[in-house]
């Protein structure tokens, strides 16, 4: 039985790959999924032998995957999954470490886990040093652009809304607004996860399915039910702006480094 370790933040992802690896990768059993650059840390630190292969996401809820090959021993196969077909993809070839590109489909796993199921078969180890170099010369490259404004159309009229004005955007009966320090409220042409990509993760953290919010629109945060936590945030509203459990240690990290 091959112990697979998930690295992921997005719980759609999470969910979407762990169907696609029951159905690919035979003989795999998951052993844990885990979200964060520190949550993963531990985890391998704690667990030497627990996984022999590890599906980990680039971007995630508290910093980039690589950071994880920085401060932590990696002698697992390592499978990369990424949005993005950038400088990245030569290291991952040349780290000899497979990569899927998101959305994931089924025959590009089918082929990264058999290259992987050869490796663990002729004790090949990737070349983490090696992989660390090339990534470590690509960070020069500028930081990825996040969104600086949006437009909305209104009738006739286009708006813009500048980021930095944006308090939080949240998502109801299948649709997306935003709302600014003045309490104005617009409706956006994109879903929230997709709000999430264009939004710097410094300033804006994915609280819940739900709720989006700006550092700076945090007034308040108390206990409730539990280990999860509610804001009051301003402007204020009328729902209940509470941090999912699962993202409830990925938000306290947030709030201590931005």
């Amino acid at each position: 039985m091959i112990n697979i370790l998930i690295i992921e933040d997005e719980i759609p992802a999470q969910i979407n790959l762990k169907k696609l690896i029951d159905r690919c990768c035979p003989n795999s059993n998951i052993v844990m999924t885990l979200s964060s650059v520190r949550q993963s840390v531990k985890w391998l630190e704690e667990n030497p032998e627990g996984a022999d292969v590890i599906f980990m996401d680039v971007e995630l809820s508290d910093g980039i995957c690589f950071e994880i090959f920085d401060r932590a021993t990696i002698t697992q196969h390592v499978i990369i999954t990424t949005a993005y077909d950038n400088y990245a993809i030569d290291a991952f070839r040349t780290g000899s470490i497979d990569y899927l590109l998101k959305p994931i489909v089924e025959d590009d796993l089918k082929r990264a886990w058999g290259r992987c199921m050869e490796r663990l078969e002729s004790r090949t180890s990737p070349d983490i040093e090696r992989l660390m170099n090339m990534v470590s010369r690509a960070n020069n490259t500028p930081d990825k652009e996040y969104k600086k404004r949006f437009t909305v159309r209104t009738g006739e009229k286009i708006i813009i809304i500048p980021v930095e004005e944006i308090a939080y955007c949240y998502s109801k009966d299948k649709s997306t607004y935003a709302v600014n320090r003045n309490g104005k409220q617009r409706l956006l042409d994109y879903s929230l996860d997709t709000v999430q990509e264009m939004l710097d993760p410094k300033i804006f953290f994915r609280i819940s399915r739900s709720y989006i919010v700006s550092i700076n629109s945090i007034e308040n945060i108390s206990k409730y039910l539990g280990t999860r936590l509610k804001l009051q945030i301003a402007p204020h509203t009328d729902d209940e702006v509470v941090v999912s459990r699962s993202r409830t240690s990925d938000f306290l990290d947030w709030l201590d480094n931005n």
